[in-house]
């Protein structure tokens, strides 16, 4: 299933895709994407129901966030080979595991704002991991059992806040609409490789990242099983997993950073795609 939220911020209804593309409504049928209905037992709810039969909802209608109460936004840091190369950074022991604000996230084709007083706003297309059942200290072989579905993830980052004013990541990480999350929330069953999807992203229509979760360092089943190690995992919370390759920060000869007025595309095969333009706090 192709699950989504579609409204005005803060007034968005549940909904789904049909297989003809059009979205349904699910008001009536589940209060919200989020907590209980990214349950196994909500998921099954939802396929019980025929699409056909719910009312249609414009093509027009602005998609929110794809998770409707994200309770915690987890980000892995430097889980691909070749984006730590272009970093400048090794590829780490364990998995870097960092939190994002969630008063960051927005939706797919919500703009994105640079903050005041950035110089060095940058891009980060990732796989998002959406939990839908509670995991904690969970084994690898049992890790995707707690799995709803994925989505895609703009991982917006201001690398000077990020890196050069102290301290941890997040000052960086967490600004404003630094979240879009979505289109779909695509349901676990229909992605049955999460390690082979292509991913890109381009600003203004040039192609800076290309890559696939082929090359993640830690997969999808370690990270939630890892995660799980250290804190409680519950329905509704995100894992955004890394980046491939392609990130501003790392362009030669020179980084190229966001400056406003550009446009990001950037998709996930199988997951959609966003698009955001880009403005100033």
């Amino acid at each position: 299933m192709k699950l989504l939220r579609v409204g005005e911020p803060g007034a968005e209804v549940p909904a789904i895709v049909d297989g003809t593309g059009k979205i349904r409504s699910l008001a009536g049928i589940v209060p919200d994407i989020a907590g209980a209905t990214l349950s196994p037992e909500g998921l099954a709810k939802l396929r019980a129901v025929d699409p056909a039969t719910l009312p249609e909802i414009p093509a027009e209608t602005r998609i929110g966030p794809c998770v409707g109460t994200v309770g915690k936004f987890i980000c892995i840091g430097l889980n691909y080979a070749d984006h730590a190369a272009e970093s400048n950074l090794p590829v780490p022991p364990e998995p870097v595991i960092f939190l994002k604000a969630n008063s960051a996230i927005i939706g797919p084709n919500d703009d994105v704002l640079i903050p005041r007083g950035s110089k060095k706003t940058d891009w980060e297309v990732e796989l998002g991991v959406v939990i839908g059942k509670k995991a904690s200290y969970v084994t690898e072989a049992e890790a995707m059992d707690h799995v709803a579905g994925y989505c895609v993830i703009n991982d917006v980052s201001e690398r000077e806040f990020q890196i050069e004013r102290a301290g941890t990541w997040d000052k960086g990480k967490g600004c404003d609409t630094f979240g879009p999350i979505g289109p779909w929330l695509v349901t676990a069953d229909e992605v049955p490789d999460p390690q082979n999807l292509s991913m890109w992203l381009e600003v203004d229509g040039h192609r800076y990242q290309d890559g696939s979760t082929r090359t993640m360092v830690y997969g999808v089943r370690h990270l939630v099983h890892y995660v799980s190690q250290f804190m409680t995992l519950h329905p509704g919370d995100v894992i955004s997993t890394g980046t491939p390759p392609g990130v501003g920060m790392g362009q030669k000869p020179a980084p190229v950073y966001l400056k406003g007025g550009e446009v990001m595309r950037l998709g996930i095969e199988g997951l959609g795609e966003q698009r955001q333009r880009v403005g100033h706090a």
